[in-house]
């Protein structure tokens, strides 16, 4: 099996609506694959209405948290998407989008860079505008070579353009996500080249608190950081993922690019409780 845990589309961040990224799994080789969008489920109906014979789609969402001042994501499985709770708090987040992105947008017109709400605007469409659309912004204006380089640089954490939004304590995300019967896993929590990352011993806290994983296998982590993850992830009883972080042409990874472990895939499964993996029946 093939499966790809950690996946967006044009209902965050992504090119590919969710028709076609269920669509691009199937034509790849997954067998399955997880819709995880920003702090939304949005696409989740999409999906499941394409989704391809010998597809099997993960519902979820990436969840935006920030403990002492460092920005983390939170990938929850298979939750409960009317738990009230929950979903108050992915509204919060995600109304507090445009007003970070509008600011985002000028701090780098007072760094004398020429983009215009407007363009930001028109790249998001009906997407929860984020980081990513503003990086492909500067993109097409010639600043940076890529999102990649606008993540690194003017939009990294420590970066001269970045703005706080509301986001979720991370204790306080994995009580709603295991209040809404999901799965909790710690998303490319050494990703240095995105900004600071939290200390290790916060990685024990977390999971003390009821995390079941960390996202080991990721494009952001070289293979000395995997080594030390898998090491981490064993003293602490966490579960290894891998994923591709795909963003269709927004970014450069591709799906598919890491994987799950079945057997890990499986604990997943097992683990949850408000919702189940979605068989794919020839969309």
């Amino acid at each position: 099996m093939r499966i790809d845990l950690h996946t967006h589309s044009t209902a965050s961040d992504g090119t590919d609506t969710p028709a076609e990224l269920v669509r691009n799994a199937a034509a790849c080789g997954l067998d399955v694959v997880a819709l995880t969008d920003h702090d939304t489920v949005a696409g989740h109906a999409a999906a499941r209405a394409a989704l391809p014979e010998g597809l099997t789609l993960v519902t979820g969402a990436e969840l935006s948290c920030r403990l002492d001042g460092v920005s983390l994501h939170m990938l929850a499985y298979l939750f409960d998407p009317e738990e009230p709770e929950l979903a108050r708090e992915r509204e919060l987040v995600r109304d507090d989008r445009v007003p970070r992105a509008r600011g985002i947008v000028a701090k780098l017109q007072d760094l004398g860079i020429p983009v215009t709400w407007e363009q930001v605007a028109r790249i998001a469409g009906d997407g929860a505008v984020g980081r990513p659309h503003i990086a492909t912004a500067l993109v097409e204006l010639g600043v940076v070579g890529s999102v990649n380089d606008a993540f690194t640089s003017l939009l990294a954490t420590d970066g001269p353009a970045y703005v706080e939004k509301h986001e979720l304590d991370p204790l306080e995300a994995l009580r709603l996500i295991k209040g809404a019967g999901g799965v909790a896993v710690f998303a490319h929590p050494l990703a240095v080249k995105r900004g600071r990352c939290v200390p290790e011993s916060a990685i024990a806290a977390l999971a003390a608190a009821g995390l079941d994983g960390i996202e080991v296998d990721h494009m952001d982590h070289d293979a000395p950081t995997r080594a030390r993850l898998r090491g981490t992830a064993a003293d602490l009883g966490l579960l290894t993922t891998g994923s591709s972080d795909y963003h269709g042409s927004r970014k450069t990874c591709r799906l598919g690019e890491y994987t799950t472990d079945p057997e890990i895939y499986g604990e997943i499964v097992r683990r949850a409780t408000g919702a189940f993996p979605v068989p794919g029946a020839g969309g």
